[in-house]
């Protein structure tokens, strides 16, 4: 016959180096954890920006078609804040030449930017600036925007280029690959006409 537990017995815990042992766990896990998760949740916002970004090159295309040889001399960062304000994924602050549109790829503070550029002459198209961010993003990213951009630059190296004529040049993913850098210093230029 089993003798009945007394209570000191029945409401023995844990010992401080047991916690200690769990915590330990808990923490390493964390910590190698933590940095892959991040990156997957960045990687994942990809899509939802580019497409965004792909929509308002589509609409600036379409508004501006017969307005002549520099339809997009004076395109600022406000207009681009006006037409991304009500995207799930890129955040607007501020209103007309104050407006801080944020990407969400990297560092919490990476900016979009929009001016008008040159690929023939002044004004004839237009430049979409993204920079801090994440290389969980790149490639991707430019990978998602080559199908509406003339040029693409990541980190200062070109990784598509028109062609001769006005056609539409190759991109080349594999230099694309190659200009990421590590953390949260990424710079993008998506030029369209």
């Amino acid at each position: 016959m089993r003798r009945p537990l007394s209570s000191a017995a029945r409401q023995r815990g844990f010992t401080l180096v047991e916690v200690a042992i769990v915590a330990a766990i808990v923490l390493i896990a964390a910590v190698v954890g933590v940095p892959a998760i991040n990156g997957y949740v960045i990687e994942n916002k990809v899509p939802s920006v580019a497409q965004d970004l792909q929509r308002f090159v589509v609409r600036m295309k379409a508004s501006t078609q017969g307005l002549g040889e520099a339809p997009y001399t004076g395109s600022t960062t406000a207009l681009l804040g006006n037409a991304l304000r009500g995207s799930g994924v890129i955040t607007v602050s501020g209103t007309g030449a104050a407006a801080v549109v944020r990407h969400g790829l990297g560092a919490s503070d990476g900016r979009i930017t929009l001016a008008a550029d040159t690929i023939t002459v002044a004004g004839d198209s237009f430049a979409i600036g993204l920079d801090k961010v994440n290389e969980a993003a790149c490639p991707g990213l430019a990978a998602a925007m080559q199908r509406v951009s003339e040029r693409i630059v990541v980190n200062g190296d070109t990784v598509k280029e028109p062609a001769a004529g006005g056609a539409t040049g190759a991109y080349d993913a594999v230099a694309a690959d190659s200009a990421c850098v590590a953390g949260d210093a990424n710079a993008f230029t998506f030029t369209a006409r």
